[in-house]
C-alpha cells in the first residue's frame, strides 16, 4: 500500500467540542501519525501520514467530526511522505 500525507482544515463549529480529542483517537486507532491543532480562524488542522485507506478513513471521519461537531467544510491537500511524524498529537 502508498504512504500518503494529507492537510485537512476543518470549518464549523469544531472548537470546544472535543475535536482535536477524538481526532488523535481516531488517528491512533488507524495507525495515523501527524498532529491536530485549533486555528486562530475558528478551524482546525490535521495534518496525517500513514496507508492511504487509514488516512482516507480519517478523512472521512473529519466530514463529520464528533457528536457534538458541525463540519461545513474540509479542505484537503495531499502531499509526499515524510515519515516525521512517531505518533498522533495535539499541539497547541
Amino acid at each position: 500500500m502508498a504512504l500518503k500525507q494529507l492537510n485537512l482544515v476543518v470549518r464549523g463549529r469544531v472548537q470546544g467540542v472535543f475535536f482535536r480529542a477524538s481526532a488523535q483517537r481516531e488517528a491512533r486507532r488507524l495507525g495515523v501519525t501527524g498532529w491536530v491543532k485549533n486555528r486562530n480562524d475558528g478551524s482546525v488542522e490535521i495534518l496525517a501520514e500513514g496507508e492511504e485507506t487509514s488516512i482516507r478513513e480519517l478523512y472521512g471521519w473529519a466530514q463529520k467530526g464528533p457528536s457534538a461537531a458541525r463540519v461545513d467544510r474540509v479542505d484537503t491537500r495531499w502531499r509526499s511522505f515524510s515519515g516525521d511524524f512517531p505518533d498522533f498529537r495535539i499541539l497547541d
